[in-house]
């Protein structure tokens, strides 16, 4: 489990860097249109874990229920997709160690259908003159953890998001520019056609 989280976590809160200015807050509204327009997306990252680790990796976005983090110190993979994520060390077990994804704050950005104006979903909403910042849970499950969303306008773009676990440790990753015109397989995410590479 502590895998998982410094992992997660590490995904969680993107380092802005050289932000351009913004305007106003973005409405949830308006947070919620963009998310649900982000079909695909690609990006390089750079994630930094609750114990201060820095580690970077491409990641891939294939909504809803798919992404994927491939790390460039070791050769991690972590996927979700559907309703597991999967974490494959490459130093250890060809099985991967599997989680059900909607026990993450990861998948409030990967449902079908995100709506941030739902009851009890956003528990903080705040702009602080240069980026909006939006801290969400699941609703109904509190205890899973929370995710801040990191957010600039003039277009409205994704930059980081922190993840904060059941046991509270965080996990920032920041992103670097994203390509949202990419075509991505389906096959990339697929945790039983990873299974059996490796198994080889």
């Amino acid at each position: 489990m502590m895998k998982i989280r410094h992992t997660l976590a590490a995904l969680a809160a993107l380092t802005l860097t050289a932000l351009p200015a913004a305007a106003d807050q973005i409405s949830l509204k308006a947070l919620s249109a963009y998310l649900n327009d982000l079909k695909t997306a690609q990006a390089g990252f750079t994630q930094i874990s609750d114990d201060g680790t820095i580690m970077t990796g491409q990641l891939k976005l294939k909504r809803p229920w798919k992404i994927r983090f491939e790390y460039d110190q070791d050769k991690t993979l972590v996927l979700a997709s559907g309703r597991s994520v999967a974490i494959f060390d490459p130093r250890g077990n060809p099985q991967p160690e599997t989680y059900p994804l909607g026990k993450t704050p990861l998948k409030l950005i990967l449902d079908r259908n995100i709506n941030l104006e739902r009851a009890n979903m956003v528990v903080g909403h705040s702009y602080d003159g240069t980026a909006t910042k939006v801290l969400a849970q699941d609703p109904q499950h509190p205890e899973y953890g929370t995710i801040e969303l990191v957010f600039t306008s003039n277009p409205v773009q994704l930059r980081q998001w922190v993840i904060r676990d059941d046991v509270g440790s965080a996990t920032t990753v920041v992103l670097g520019a994203m390509d949202t015109s990419v075509k991505l397989k389906n096959s990339i995410f697929d945790i039983s056609d990873e299974k059996e590479r490796r198994s080889r």
